[in-house]
């Protein structure tokens, strides 16, 4: 398991890749433009070039982009839809530049509206995306399941994949914050299977493609996403040790994006934290 967290870009994408190096990463993950704003950034091209030749060097082994909030390939608004589908377009592009293993999508939403609608309007979008780019996947990412937001159980997420035509670039970023507050207990290793093996069932283990670390400040079903640092939410060491250990996700990019705090030490200790449960899960699965 690559072990990381969400860096800033400040200062540029050489700028992200030493503070992921500081910070003791094995994979980072970065927005590729501000997450609330539409406006799209360009890195320079001896940026991106750097930041390529610090990527074979090594130590960060996945670099990982995050979508911009405000996307919605589900909504009915056409003006929100044609920026959705421009700035999927240019998370995906960017990721071929600089080389990324994935751009982490939420799926979108129906909001008021007909779920099915908007599933439609997902789908085209996903595959309308995917034809006008090349290489780099698309990670759909759980959601807890606030509102009309799509993507809240395996069988959404399996029919988003099967209506965009099951490109072998549509990969799955599973949260597990996301994950307990849309009612999959995952809180013991047993649990944790079990939900697992629906996974394989339902959408397919070679369709991850990363996973992020979170704990959760509300309880299982809650259908609300409110991140908390590790082990202090309803996860807790047991449910945080079940989903890092989880053999499925061994090679993954694990990344933590944390609840507001992110000063250096303290990104530190919650990457130290994740390592120790981890092991501590293993041993438990071992023994």
């Amino acid at each position: 398991m690559l072990v990381g967290a969400h860096v800033s870009t400040s200062g540029g994408l050489v700028a992200a890749h030493e503070r992921g190096v500081d910070l003791g990463c094995d994979a980072i993950q970065i927005f590729n433009q501000s997450p609330r704003m539409w406006r799209t950034t360009s890195w320079k091209d001896d940026d991106v070039e750097r930041f390529r030749g610090l990527r074979r060097k090594g130590p960060i082994k996945s670099v990982v982009i995050h979508a911009v909030y405000l996307i919605n390939l589900g909504s009915d608004d056409d003006e929100v839809r044609k920026k959705s589908l421009v700035s999927t377009k240019h998370a995906l592009r960017t990721g071929d530049l600089i080389g990324a293993d994935g751009v982490v999508l939420h799926p979108g939403s129906a909001k008021k509206g007909p779920v099915d609608e908007a599933m439609k309007r997902i789908v085209d979008g996903i595959a309308e995306c995917l034809d006008e780019t090349e290489n780099c996947k698309l990670l759909l990412e759980d959601t807890a399941g606030a509102g009309g937001t799509i993507g809240r159980s395996f069988e959404e997420l399996a029919a988003l994949i099967d209506g965009a035509g099951k490109d072998k670039r549509i990969g799955i970023c599973l949260d597990c914050c996301h994950m307990l507050a849309s009612g999959y207990d995952i809180r013991t290793i047993p649990k944790m299977d079990a939900v697992m093996k629906e996974f394989d069932k339902v959408v397919g283990k070679r369709r991850l493609g990363a996973v992020h670390v979170n704990d959760s400040a509300t309880p299982l079903g809650s259908n609300r996403d409110r991140h908390i640092d590790m082990p202090e939410g309803e996860l807790a060491k047991g449910g945080l040790a079940a989903f890092l250990s989880e053999p499925r996700f061994e090679k993954l990019p694990a990344l933590w994006e944390g609840a507001g705090n992110h000063e250096p030490d303290h990104v530190r200790s919650q990457l130290a934290l994740a390592r120790k449960l981890r092991k501590q899960g293993q041993k438990r699965r071992a023994g």
